[in-house]
């Protein structure tokens, strides 16, 4: 038995041990103390080895243009849908493919393999659907990306959105969008909801819109979108994003709600980093956060994953394509802090997001394509806790990043040495 690469001593992320056999773009063996010949032994001794991070939620299309053509002033929303609209007509073909390659070089040394990315179509060029399904072509052979239609100024609200959402599916686009709670009224929030769902049902795609993003407590569209999923027999192939109206809403009506999702197999993608920043803003104290409501969709078995939503944007003037990051801060949000719900936390920036796409080949198993990361920690809590450097990331069976890990030197008079932020909880008797 030979491979082109074993790792040696990896750590997974259900704590065995093992090391990893790979042969072409596959892996090919999974096992403790496996002895052959490889084209690279790589020593990954103690550290974390796990399936790449999935982005499931994110806007590539606007990403890396914070301050063009100004700064979100008051940091809303709405004033970020605004700026979007003044730097649309600035947006060049080359501009906006060029951004998106870096932020993607961003991405593949962060260990993040897998993006879902919604691109406005209320543009009538389609400017930005172009570059984005040439971006999607030029880096398939280590980051799967998906393109959602989004219209993002309304399907019903924008004149040609309809059309232009048709043109973009037409064109490739992989997953149907919508934002109904932008439409004028909540009529058509609704009816644009039941509209998109029998488009993407007619040519057997997948949904995922943009859904009560707003502090309303009465804004009511991920119901209609989980009568659609089941109407249409759409079952696991629907995500709502963003949900933030749940945090507001009656009791009585969530507890009605959830049993709904579940039933239809919605899937929800709360983008913790923007939900905090962006809602509660005409909030006075009590100040609402507006992410949505985690710990309870998990206990309905809804399936939910973390997004990143944007980074250096008109919404967002942070960000570092970190999806640690991401599941750093929906754990203290959602008070997600005993061991299995930190855990948790982190599937749902890897597996669980990975499910919400449907993406094929995912996953640390024989068989399965050879995308992982190895990170400076030694499980997946600590990974978090850490925001633990990525020491090498592998796409396809081929090592596209390496860092060696150097630690620390404190040169503290009485107190040189080396710091290591590693920390092993202690085995209870």
């Amino acid at each position: 038995m030979s491979f082109d690469i074993l790792l040696k001593g990896g750590v997974l992320p259900d704590g065995t041990r093992a090391d990893i056999g790979i042969t072409g773009d596959r892996i090919a063996a999974i096992a403790p103390g496996i002895e052959a010949e490889a084209g690279e032994t790589i020593n990954v001794a103690g550290n974390l080895v796990s399936p790449p991070f999935v982005d499931p939620h994110f806007h590539m299309d606007a990403t890396l243009s914070y301050g063009l053509p100004r700064i979100n002033a008051s940091g809303t929303l709405l004033e970020g849908i605004g700026l979007w609209g003044e730097l649309k007509p600035l947006l060049t073909h080359e501009a906006v493919k060029s951004r998106a390659l870096a932020y993607c070089d961003w991405a593949a040394s962060m260990g993040l393999l897998a993006i879902r990315t919604h691109v406005d179509v209320c543009d009538d060029r389609l400017l930005a659907v172009e570059a984005l399904i040439e971006v999607r072509q030029e880096i398939s052979h280590y980051i799967d990306l998906q393109l959602v239609a989004f219209p993002q100024d309304g399907l019903y609200r924008s004149p040609k959105a309809l059309e232009n959402t048709i043109r973009a599916l037409d064109l490739g686009v992989d997953v149907v969008g919508g934002i109904p709670h932008f439409e004028r009224t909540m009529a058509d929030g609704r009816a644009s909801v039941t509209e998109l769902c029998e488009m993407a049902a007619r040519r057997g795609l997948m949904v995922d819109m943009h859904c009560d993003e707003t502090d309303d407590p009465l804004s009511r569209h991920i119901e209609q979108l989980a009568y659609e999923t089941q109407r249409l027999g759409l079952q696991g192939r629907v995500a709502g994003s963003h949900l933030t109206s749940m945090h507001s809403m009656d009791n009585y009506y969530v507890s009605k709600l959830l049993p709904l999702m579940a039933e239809a197999e919605v899937a929800a993608i709360p983008n913790p980093l923007i939900n905090i920043t962006l809602q509660g803003r005409h909030d006075t104290y009590p100040k609402r956060r507006g992410m949505t409501r985690v710990p309870e969709m998990l206990s309905h078995g809804i399936r939910v994953g973390f997004g990143q939503d944007c980074v250096l944007d008109p919404w967002y003037s942070l960000g570092t394509a970190d999806m640690l990051d991401v599941a750093f801060m929906g754990l203290h949000v959602a008070q997600m802090t005993s061991p299995a719900a930190m855990r948790r936390c982190y599937d749902m920036v890897t597996t669980e997001s990975a499910a919400i796409m449907g993406l094929e080949g995912y996953g640390l198993e024989v068989g399965k394509r050879a995308d992982l990361v190895v990170l400076d920690a030694g499980d997946p809590v600590e990974a978090i806790r850490l925001r633990a450097t990525r020491l090498l990331v592998m796409a396809r069976g081929r090592v596209i990043a390496r860092l060696e890990r150097s630690p620390m030197r404190l040169a503290i008079p009485g107190r040189e040495g080396e710091i290591d932020r590693r920390f092993t909880v202690p085995a209870r008797e």
